[in-house]
């Protein structure tokens, strides 16, 4: 289904500044270099927090509806743009929540739609502007844990979007992103089940975004966030960089869409299983006839039997 669509020519690049568009061929260049042609990025999250926002401000050009009046569709997107013989994929995908719980229907959809491709990053978006982290976050890390497996961590960054905001009385901008991050890590952590010593557990990168027209910008018509970083080249160096760590991309093959074969697990155990079943068995069988063999002999069995005569 996504191999039959065409990437078209990404002339949203050009709608950007000069600077940015400095930036983002210096980061592709980065990737020639490596002889990879392609990148596959996955959108996850729940509904409304910026996903397809995100997507649309990326690719420089609205590829994606978005409406705060309508809902999100209910099958994944893909859309492809090539520049210089480099070809980017973005997958925006529906909400993960439905009805206060998460939606494994959407997950199955969006793994079938992954069928025989590879995640080379994944994206995780979600508000900087919410305060609070509940069990259902955990349930939706633990649910894209089971469904792809706990390396995909090893290719994602957090994305969070809404940036462009004043943090609470008494905390700095810094100091409310790092506690927003490591509250999300913690997140992590708990739902994918990684250790807090795995190196994954702390370098998780989080990326912020403001998807919205009141984005400040720089003197280079960048738009920039309240630390003065450039999000959009920002964000794209983390993709390149996770994309380039050395750790292996998800490959979405038949197993791990329909997951493991009851009937495969522990089949390699049968042999000993049974063997050790045999043995015991034995181990049974000759205990109970030493007991028969050392049990003393009733009166009525001895009965009729030759007694020994009697020396005179």
């Amino acid at each position: 289904m996504m191999a039959a669509q065409l990437a078209r020519e990404w002339t949203g690049i050009q709608q950007f500044p000069v600077a940015t568009q400095n930036k983002l061929f210096e980061l592709l260049g980065k990737l020639n270099q490596e002889n990879v042609d392609s990148l596959t990025i996955l959108i996850l999250g729940k509904g409304g927090v910026g996903k397809s926002s995100t997507v649309n401000s990326v690719v420089g050009e609205r590829v994606v509806a978005v409406s705060a009046f309508q809902s999100e569709g209910t099958r994944p997107v893909m859309v492809s743009r090539s520049r210089s013989g480099f070809t980017l994929n973005i997958i925006d995908t529906p909400g993960l929540i439905e009805g206060g719980y998460v939606n494994d229907r959407a997950l199955h959809i969006i793994k079938s739609f992954l069928r025989n491709r590879t995640i080379d990053v994944l994206l995780y978006v979600d508000r900087l502007d919410t305060y609070r982290i509940d069990t259902l976050d955990r349930q939706i890390i633990k649910a894209i844990t089971d469904s792809f497996g706990k390396a995909i961590w090893n290719r994602a960054a957090f994305v969070l979007s809404h940036a462009q905001l004043s943090p609470p009385d008494g905390l700095s901008y810094d100091d409310f992103v790092a506690k927003r991050s490591e509250a999300l890590l913690k997140v992590v952590r708990q739902g994918a089940r990684i250790k807090k010593q795995d190196s994954l557990a702390s370098s998780m990168p989080v990326v912020l975004v403001e998807n919205s027209g009141r984005c400040n910008k720089n003197d280079d018509g960048e738009k920039i966030l309240p630390d003065r970083v450039a999000w959009i080249p920002n964000l794209v160096k983390v993709v390149i960089d996770l994309a380039s760590n050395g750790s292996k991309a998800i490959f979405v093959d038949e197993k791990l869409i329909e997951g493991p074969n009851p009937n495969e697990r522990g089949k390699y155990w049968m042999p000993v299983i049974w063997a050790a079943q045999f043995m015991l068995w034995k181990y049974i069988q000759g205990s109970i006839k030493q007991d028969i063999a050392n049990e003393p002999k009733p009166a009525w069995e001895l009965r009729g039997k030759a007694v020994p005569a009697r020396k005179i």
